[in-house]
């Protein structure tokens, strides 16, 4: 079994690689280590092993970690859907949040937020019924809504592929997503840069990778 280092290693020479193969820089794309499932001790091997950018999708875990390595220089992603509930508690203790999937939640941020925070908005590109996200016959009406908030900066979309799905309707959802943003990045809204892909995890990032993606998502390739 390999060391966690090993793996931090193996990973990034493989997310470089796919770059290669995209003819894209090895700096175009940001690995996310998703650590949810691991405490703060092996988090911080990680961070010592080179991994600066952390996801988390619960609350009272991320807020703990979070205290636990607040001397550490990390940014940090929340990953994972967010009730509107817990919008306060978090909303200004993270760097990016990975999963705006509804104006109810747009609407909370606005509301909690002390500064701009950078948001991907997510959307259900495979259709999915077990998803969250927007689909894209709603962003017609959804963009000039999220255009109008002042604390949200969309950097760019997020989405998710089936788990189990064939590589060619994997590579399918994620290139759609990539000429779903730069379409909406023509459109030119005030808030929306939209410069940025959030796709591929583990089992899919080389896709993702291939399609534009800018941050991969990954957890369980760490810890094998």
């Amino acid at each position: 079994m390999m060391t966690l280092k090993e793996n931090v290693q193996r990973v990034s020479s493989q997310v470089a690689q796919a770059c290669q193969a995209a003819s894209r820089s090895e700096t175009s794309v940001k690995i996310i280590a998703v650590t949810k499932y691991v405490d703060s001790s092996i988090t911080k091997k990680l961070i010592d092993a080179g991994m600066t950018d952390l996801g988390e999708n619960r609350v009272d875990k991320f807020l703990e970690k979070k205290a636990e390595l607040i001397n550490e220089k990390v940014t940090w992603h929340f990953i994972g859907s967010l009730q509107r509930r817990k919008v306060k508690d978090v909303i200004n203790e993270i760097d990016y949040f990975h999963a705006l999937d509804s104006i109810s939640l747009a609407t909370e941020i606005e509301k909690r937020a002390l500064k701009p925070v950078k948001c991907f908005l997510q959307v259900n590109i495979s259709r999915e019924g077990s998803k969250h996200g927007f689909l894209v016959e709603e962003l017609a009406e959804v963009l000039p809504q999220l255009a109008k908030l002042e604390k949200i900066t969309i950097v760019g979309l997020m989405t998710m592929a089936p788990f189990e799905a064939e590589k060619e309707t994997i590579q399918t959802i994620f290139e759609e997503t990539e000429t779903l943003r730069k379409t909406i990045q023509s459109q030119a809204w005030p808030n929306m840069p939209m410069t940025e892909l959030s796709m591929g995890m583990s089992q899919d990032y080389p896709l993702a990778i291939a399609a534009g993606a800018t941050y991969v998502r990954i957890g369980t390739a760490f810890f094998k």
